[in-house]
């Protein structure tokens, strides 16, 4: 029917998760008796001939080789890398750590696996400074090219050290285990832009699981900062906030740049429950003065990207959530025409400035921006962004006469 994943859980009348599962293979079990019937009711309602043509050829040939034969070239050229599904990577995880991850191998699990022989012999300063190296090159991937090109040779550093980590002197090991613990809640933000929240809460808790055998107070505290961001892509204030406030106030001593963004964090949640707008601005403006105050000399082990233009389009999004769409515009309009986003990153922001342009009113305009999202969303295969477009789609439904929504929504179908 070329529904994105929650326009078809919204047509079956259930949650976006349980559609997702089905389509990532997560759920190795048939559907439900109820959700049969739910979905042969759809079925022989609502689809039409040529739905039920596409469907007969899915079902005699397989996906895979439908899609080949049937999508655009551009369409039908696979990532790079396919992501582990939250399975394979928790058995691997939990194993001895022999073998490769369950990702395609590369020239880059090639070199780790040339690291990795040196480790069995001695592990040293110079091993663990290649695996810091190793991390610091996906991250600068991640915002160009995307996590599905990120996300292998993070893996793969990931489970080097579990494989390692047990082999070395006590003093390395927690060394060892700071960069893994690093690596992990890494790979977690990765899974989190590619849409899976399990495999993302799997990684998040292996790394705070690691930064409390490290010793590292201040990663523990910023790994409850990103499971808080986390709960705003389901919504969930209650735990955004909680979390929050948690990173803010714990017993670590984080570094001014993390402080602000838990305190962004904390104003994210106070927009969302409804608390007054001063509260809001009171906690963006205690941001700024913290950001003001950091001092790239004082990390304490972790590299935050969180900078003013960061802190500007977050505040957009606190505004969308406090009713105040026009003033999110202005900020979004003001960052991503400076530039200074990764290009990922500026494409989420451009469909969260089209939420916001939606929502005061501006559907023409908001259609627009949100079409370029959708092609830069495509480009860095962030699932993330997609999601916000989608949303955007649905904010314009008074609007679907209007020609510039129609090519979105054919925009958004085409993403697939």
């Amino acid at each position: 029917m070329r529904k994105s994943i929650r326009e078809f859980a919204a047509l079956l009348g259930v949650e976006t998760t349980t559609v997702n599962n089905w389509r990532s293979g997560l759920s190795r079990v048939k559907p439900r008796s109820e959700k049969q019937a739910i979905l042969d009711t759809v079925y022989l309602r609502h689809t039409t001939p040529e739905d039920r043509v596409r469907f007969n050829e899915i079902v005699a040939e397989g996906e895979d080789t439908w899609r080949s034969r049937h999508q655009s070239p551009k369409r039908a050229t696979p990532p790079t890398h396919k992501p582990a599904d939250a399975l394979a990577l928790a058995h691997w995880l939990a194993s001895d750590g022999t073998g490769i991850p369950p990702i395609s191998r590369s020239d880059d699990l090639e070199r780790v696996s040339l690291a990795l022989d040196r480790a069995r012999r001695y592990f040293d300063g110079s091993v663990l400074d290649f695996f810091r190296s190793q991390l610091a090159r996906c991250k600068a991937d991640d915002g160009s090219l995307g996590p599905a090109e990120a996300l292998p040779l993070t893996l793969a550093v990931v489970g080097a050290i579990r494989r390692h980590s047990n082999d070395v002197p006590a003093d390395l090991r927690r060394q060892l285990l700071a960069i893994g613990s690093d690596g992990a809640e890494f790979a977690g933000w990765l899974y989190r832009d590619l849409n899976d929240p399990v495999t993302a809460t799997f990684l998040y808790d292996r790394s705070m699981e690691w930064a409390q055998a490290a010793g590292s107070l201040p990663m523990q505290g910023y790994v409850l900062l990103k499971r808080s961001e986390m709960a705003y892509d389901s919504r969930d204030a209650g735990t955004l906030l909680g979390l929050a406030r948690a990173a803010k106030e714990g017993p670590w001593q984080l570094p001014r740049r993390v402080q602000a963004q838990a305190v962004q964090q904390e104003a994210l949640g106070l927009a969302m429950t409804g608390e007054p707008v001063a509260a809001v601005e009171e906690c963006i403006g205690l941001a700024e003065q913290l950001l003001e105050q950091a001092d790239g000399a004082d990390d304490r082990g972790l590299v935050s990207n969180f900078d003013e233009s960061t802190l500007r389009v977050r505040a957009a999004v606190c505004y969308t959530e406090a009713g105040k769409p026009q003033r999110a515009t202005e900020l979004f309009g003001q960052v991503l025409t400076a530039g200074g986003l990764s290009r990922r990153d500026a494409g989420f922001f451009s469909a969260r400035q089209a939420k916001a342009l939606a929502l005061s009113g501006e559907p023409d305009e908001a259609a627009a921006v949100a079409t370029k999202s959708v092609a830069v969303g495509m480009e860095t295969r962030s699932e993330r962004t997609i999601k916000v477009v989608v949303d955007v789609l649905r904010t314009l439904a008074p609007w679907d006469h209007r020609p510039g929504v129609r090519q979105l929504r054919e925009a958004v179908e085409a993403s697939g």
